[in-house]
Parts: C-alpha cells; sequence; structure tokens
C-alpha cells in the first residue's frame, strides 16, 4: 500500500516557507488529520519575529526561572507556618477551624506535586486534545497554537517546554486561585509543590523526546508509552510525568501483546 501521495497531499496544504498558525485555521475538516501526521522540522508560527521569538524556548529555561521561585515560596511560606498561627476553615467557622503545624510542610508540598499531576493530566486531554469545529478558524488556531504544534512538529527542540512568558500568567492564575479559597501560608505551600511539579513535568517532557533511557527504567517506560501518544494513541496516554491518572480514568495506552513461545 502506498501511503506517500496522500501524506505528502496533506503537508502542502500549508506553504511551509510562511508561519503556520494564520494557514492552519482554514484548514477546516482536514486539520485534524494533518495535525497528526508529524514532520521532522522546525516551524514557525507568527509573522512578529517579537511575537515568534516569545512562543519559544530553550529548555533550561524552565528550571532556571522558575526553581528559583520555589525555594523562595518554600522558605518564606515555611516560615509563617512556623509562627503557629494557620487555621484551616477560620474564614468559615472559629469552632471547627484546624490549627496547620510546620510539621505540615512536607505533606503540603507533596499534595501540590501530586495536585499537579492531575492538573497535567486533565489540561493535557481535555485542552491539549480538545478536537476543534472543523468550521471554527479561530478554535484550530487556538488548538494548534495551544498543543497542535507539538504534534505536528513533536522534535522542535524550541517548543518543548512552555515559554516562560506565555506559562506567566497562567501560573499567577492558578497561584491567585489557591489564595482565595486556602490560608496564605497553606496555599502558597501547595503551588510550589505544584510549581515544581511542572518544573519536573516539562523536564521530563523534553528528556522523553530527546533522551535515551536505560531499557526497563522508569523514563524508558514513560518514553515508550509517549512515543505511542504521538504516533498511535493520541486519544489516549495522556500523562507525562506519570501514568497514574491514565490508570485513574482508564486513558491508558494498551500494552502490546506478545505471542508465547511454545
Amino acid at each position: 500500500m502506498n501511503i506517500k501521495g496522500p501524506i505528502c497531499l496533506l503537508q502542502d496544504l500549508v506553504d511551509w516557507q510562511k508561519p503556520l498558525l494564520w494557514q492552519v485555521g482554514h484548514l477546516g475538516e482536514k486539520y485534524d488529520e494533518w495535525v497528526h501526521q508529524p514532520v521532522a522540522r522546525p516551524i514557525r508560527l507568527f509573522h512578529s519575529d517579537l511575537i515568534e521569538a516569545f512562543s519559544k524556548t530553550v529548555w533550561y529555561s524552565v528550571p532556571i526561572i522558575w526553581v528559583p521561585l520555589v525555594l523562595y515560596l518554600s522558605w518564606s511560606y515555611y516560615r509563617t507556618l512556623s509562627q503557629d498561627n494557620t487555621r484551616l476553615f477560620a474564614s468559615f467557622t472559629t469552632d471547627y477551624s484546624v490549627a496547620v503545624p510546620k510539621s505540615m510542610f512536607p505533606g503540603l508540598f507533596v499534595l501540590g506535586m501530586l495536585f499537579w499531576t492531575l492538573i497535567e493530566y486533565l489540561i493535557h486531554r481535555f485542552l491539549f486534545h480538545m478536537k476543534p469545529p472543523s468550521d471554527s478558524h479561530y478554535l484550530i488556531m487556538l488548538h494548534f497554537v495551544m498543543h497542535g504544534q507539538h504534534h505536528k512538529a513533536p522534535f522542535d527542540g524550541s517548543r518543548l517546554v512552555f515559554p516562560p512568558v506565555p506559562a506567566s500568567p497562567v501560573i499567577g492564575f492558578f497561584y491567585v486561585f489557591l489564595r482565595l479559597i486556602l490560608p496564605e501560608a497553606v496555599a502558597g505551600i501547595i503551588f510550589a509543590g505544584g510549581l515544581l511539579g511542572y518544573v519536573l513535568y516539562d523536564m521530563t517532557h523534553y528528556y522523553l523526546h530527546f533522551g535515551s533511557p536505560h531499557k526497563g527504567s522508569y523514563l524508558y517506560n514513560m518514553k515508550a508509552h509517549h512515543v505511542k501518544h504521538h504516533f498511535e494513541y493520541q486519544r489516549s496516554g495522556f500523562g507525562i510525568s506519570t501514568k497514574l491518572w491514565d490508570y485513574f480514568f482508564h486513558t491508558l495506552i494498551p500494552e502490546e501483546s506478545h505471542p508465547k513461545m511454545q
């Protein structure tokens, strides 16, 4: 069966010498099939050099920018917790509020990391892998800029981690949200743990594309899982740093069956 012709025909739907973002909005019903046929080349999204520069980054910008913030928030809110005046539910009731001692710091921090893995899964499954309506030019563009471009060019190293500029308002949103529903110190520690979880996720994602983990290791298993997600099972296998939520929500990529030796 000759599949070269149809694939080439789909690739020719865009002009690769021009920015892609505006072009993909016109693909309509052909977009979903086109975006899941990967190419081994870098891509350009925007006409503006400035906006284009903000849309990509080197992998090490993520730990350089966010790890110091994790350390600062962790130390700052640990000191607040050490004052022994932080209480849960105090805004609702004084009779049944719960004291939060400094010994709770590790548990709250790990809870934040676990919370991130759930956010990672939900965003990847329901936002990044939404199927935009074929008649919506702007939703197709939105999907492509959020995640479609990564599936189209999975080995473009400048687009494998979230650039700090567009990531900042999203990170800020989660911080404000936690501060609104939790005491300051509790929210800050959970946020710091979640932020570290995000950094580990981005570093893991980059490594799964370009790293060479030892056979049989955890990262080797996750790399195989992620490769299958890109090239065979785009509607399952949404976990990047862990398969936990794929197990929980029954979206695990099926294991290959091997015939038994006689």
